[in-house]
This record gives C-alpha cells, sequence and structure tokens, in this order.
C-alpha cells in the first residue's frame, strides 16, 4: 500500500476547467508525488510544458466521453494527444456496438487506437461498468485483451455511477495479471482507495488525489 500515490491518476475532466485550475493540479501532483495526472485533450500541451522536469506523466481521454466517434477520430484524437506529450490515452469503448454483440467493431475500434499509440504510449480501455451486464464487463475486458491494449478502466465518472470493488474484482478475474486495471469514479478517500486495490485496481483515477494524500500521512 506504501506506493498508493504513485497509483494516483490525479484528474481534472470536467469542461469548465481554468488554466489556472490546470497549474493547481500539476502542482498539487508534483508535491504530492503523484504518478500521473489525468487532462482533457486541450490542456496536453500546457501540461508537457510545466512537467517536463517531473517525473509525473500525463495521461488524456479519447472519445471522451460517450465513445460513440468512429475509430477514425478516435485514431486521429489519440495521435494528435501523443504529438502534444500525452504519456496515457484513456480511450472510451463503443458502448452501443458492445451491446448490439458486435464485437468486431469493439476490438476495431480498441485496435485503432492502440495501433496509433504503441509504442509512445499506454492504452486504458474505459468499458463503463455502469452501463453494463457483468456478461458483458467480460466482454470487454476480453476484447481489450486481444486489441493489445495496456489496462482496462471501470469509469469515465461522467455517466450513472463510477468503479466498486465488485467490478474491480470481476475484472481482475479475467484479465489477471495480463492487464492494469484502473478504478475511476468514487474513489474519494483512502479507505476506498486501499478497496479498490485489494480488489485488484492497479491504478485510481481520483480528482481527491491530495485528500488520500493527506490521510496517508496522517
Amino acid at each position: 500500500m506504501n506506493n498508493i500515490l504513485s497509483m494516483i491518476d490525479h484528474t481534472l475532466l470536467k469542461p469548465e476547467a481554468t488554466r489556472e485550475m490546470i497549474e493547481k493540479l500539476c502542482q498539487e501532483a508534483i508535491e504530492n508525488n503523484f504518478g500521473q495526472i489525468c487532462v482533457n485533450p486541450y490542456h496536453v500541451s500546457y501540461c508537457r510544458e510545466r512537467l517536463k522536469d517531473t517525473k509525473v506523466k500525463i495521461a488524456t481521454v479519447i472519445g471522451f466521453p460517450l465513445g460513440a466517434n468512429t475509430k477514425e477520430i478516435k485514431s486521429l484524437e489519440a495521435r494528435d494527444a501523443i504529438k502534444n506529450g500525452a504519456d496515457e490515452i484513456d480511450m472510451v469503448i463503443n458502448i452501443g456496438a458492445l451491446k448490439d454483440k458486435d464485437y468486431d467493431v469493439v476490438r476495431q475500434d480498441i485496435e485503432a487506437v492502440v495501433n496509433s499509440s504503441h509504442p509512445n504510449a499506454l492504452v486504458k480501455v474505459i468499458i463503463e461498468t455502469c452501463l453494463l451486464r457483468d456478461e458483458e464487463k467480460e466482454k470487454a475486458c476480453l476484447i481489450s485483451m486481444e486489441a493489445g491494449a495496456d489496462f482496462v478502466k471501470t469509469s469515465t465518472g461522467f455517466s450513472a455511477g463510477g468503479a466498486t470493488v465488485e467490478d474491480i474484482s470481476l475484472m481482475k478475474r479475467v484479465v489477471g495479471n495480463k492487464l492494469g486495471i484502473k478504478a475511476s469514479g468514487g474513489v474519494r478517500d483512502l479507505e476506498a482507495a486501499r478497496a479498490m486495490i485489494e480488489a485488484g485496481a492497479t491504478r485510481l483515477g481520483t480528482s481527491w488525489g491530495v485528500k488520500i494524500a493527506k490521510e496517508l500521512s496522517e
């Protein structure tokens, strides 16, 4: 549990985020030794300049938050983000296609982003667990592995719910140690962070990282 801070993707994805808010996010990540920040694509180049002499990595979101863009657009978004300095790409799957059991579309969607990102950036696949039945969550994890992703991630934080211990356990059961697992949405304190990690999470997407860091130091 000692490396909790390095597992945190310190996140600010609000549409109203200002440069001042992004600057604060970067400073908090530096001061608390968070492993990563996660911002919208517009802010990536600024964060790259701000964090260039630090160990903090930059994640950004693609096809966010609905996942309903075409694979061509998602691929272009990923290439542009990496050019601007992104180290990690968090992409939303085509949720409707998954529910339609159009698994080739889902796989090709992920593959397009993976092919545009590797070897320069990791790819995390957001499956939006709150919208899926358990069998759909399992299938999304299997397709993510087949498509060459590096992580599966629970949530965007913009839908009906966030990460749950039960979903993390399910994802861990499916992917084992083959992929990382990112719990995102609802990780608001140290107790929740520890519960997610114990269930199998290897990353924590949260805007409550400063609070978690303070609880760790108490």
